[in-house]
């Protein structure tokens, strides 16, 4: 019984510890086409936060429908998403995208 409540007490500090990840609004787009990302070629999901544009990890560019649709494709339009994650490396490690427009 003590080790169960070790076990519980331990597990209860690690996860209250964990730094979670804030939830911003962010630009998302195709980061060659709309946001002038140089670094790679092809074209790849990024966002950009306060004017800084980053590659995004975790999530690509066809996972939102077809880049290239002239109506809702990143490589078309910029759009708005609720983000998370964190910047690493000077990429974007992303927990979640849900777009809002």
């Amino acid at each position: 019984m003590k080790k169960l409540l070790l076990i519980i007490t331990l597990f209860s500090i690690f996860s209250c510890s964990q730094k979670k990840n804030e939830i911003i609004t962010a630009e998302v787009s195709c980061g060659q086409c709309q946001f002038g990302l140089k670094s790679q070629e092809g074209c790849d999901l990024a966002i950009r936060i306060d004017e800084k544009s980053y590659f995004v990890d975790g999530a690509n560019i066809d996972d939102f429908g077809d880049a290239h649709d002239e109506h809702t494709g990143f490589c078309e339009v910029v759009r708005k998403g609720n983000v998370s994650g964190s910047i690493v490396n000077n990429r974007f490690q992303v927990s979640s995208i849900e777009l809002i427009n």
